[in-house]
């Protein structure tokens, strides 16, 4: 093929996507999920296995050219959360995962912004976190929990 027909095939197939859903996590998760499940079923050799791995494949490129937008996101964003709490059950054990995705991200990014302006210390008694404005020099510090003071530089 020419560069002429390889740039006009291109287009036609942005055009054909255009308004469509694409892929996403739950796509690619999806795709190899079906794609390990192929491999699986050349050694064990059950059509059951076969078609558990096309009805995957055909549910991945069902969600892919959806124009249903939407519904698709809310599908991905169950899966994602679903997927952070997992991650974090094996990670931390049962209460990792007691907020959703959504909420961590928003919380970090906060934390990320006030990182800016404050500097964070622990108590050295109780270790509660506290928050002081950076750039005021060597300042006593008191814990808003146990009263505690210590002294630290900003």
């Amino acid at each position: 093929m020419k560069k002429a027909e390889v740039l006009q095939v291109r287009n036609r197939f942005q055009q054909f996507m255009y308004g469509r859903y694409g892929m996403d996590q739950l796509n690619r998760f999806l795709s190899t999920v079906a794609l390990i499940i192929l491999v699986v079923s050349m050694f064990i050799r059950r059509p059951i296995v076969e078609i558990i791995a096309l009805v995957l494949l055909f549910w991945c490129y069902y969600r892919m050219f959806s124009k249903n937008i939407a519904k698709r996101s809310a599908e991905n964003q169950k899966y994602m959360n679903f997927r952070y709490r997992a991650v974090c059950f094996f990670k931390k054990g049962r209460n990792g995962g007691s907020t959703n995705f959504a909420q961590k991200q928003v919380k970090w990014k906060a934390h990320q912004e006030q990182k800016k302006i404050y500097r964070f210390y622990s108590c050295p008694n109780c270790s509660q976190k506290v928050r002081v404005p950076k750039g005021k020099g060597k300042i006593c510090i008191t814990c808003p929990k146990c009263r505690t003071e210590f002294v630290k530089r900003t």
